[in-house]
């Protein structure tokens, strides 16, 4: 095994707990935060999305977003020439497509939360938009997961019987 081999694993191996990450925490949101939220009033609604919307960017959740898709992207970049490489990509294709989800329909639905008005107006015009669009995200970075974690599979079955193993002594001797 080369060390390119042991950097373009690594990576795969990071992309892989990035991607994992971000999935988790749309799938808490998906299941948990706002079944949650649905029981409450208004405001309350209202002001914890705020606080969440505020909270939520900060760096360690940004490299975690960000790295996924960089990680996976460089990955499929190293692992071109490899077997697996269709599942590196399709991985990427997924949480590419989580990613603009994200970016074009979440981020704006959030940011409409900002504005001043009515709580039940705002919440009227957010939730279930933003519920639906979590879940295709949630779905789209679980299946980059998976496809991930198909493609360690695969990594794995190239290098594997190389990791770590020496050569048996070779007996040259007659019994």
């Amino acid at each position: 095994m080369t060390r390119n081999d042991t950097i373009a694993g690594t990576v795969l191996g990071a992309a892989t707990v990035a991607t994992a990450l971000i999935a988790g925490a749309f799938y808490i949101f998906a299941c948990a935060v706002m079944p949650a939220l649905a029981r409450t009033d208004d405001r309350v609604f209202v002001d914890v999305m705020r606080d969440i919307n505020d909270v939520i960017q900060n760096p360690v959740f940004l490299l975690g977003f960000l790295g996924a898709l960089v990680l996976t992207g460089v990955s499929a970049w190293q692992l071109r020439d490899r077997p697996y490489r269709r599942w590196v990509w399709g991985a990427l294709v997924a949480y590419g497509l989580a990613f603009l989800v994200t970016v074009a329909f979440n981020i704006p639905l959030n940011n409409g939360l900002t504005e001043a008005g009515a709580p039940s107006a705002l919440r009227e015009e957010f939730e279930d938009p933003w519920v639906a669009w979590n879940v295709v995200r949630a779905v789209l970075s679980t299946v980059a997961v998976g496809c991930l974690g198909r493609a360690l599979v695969g990594y794995g079955r190239i290098t594997g019987g190389a990791v770590g193993r020496r050569s048996a002594p070779s007996s040259t001797s007659g019994v």
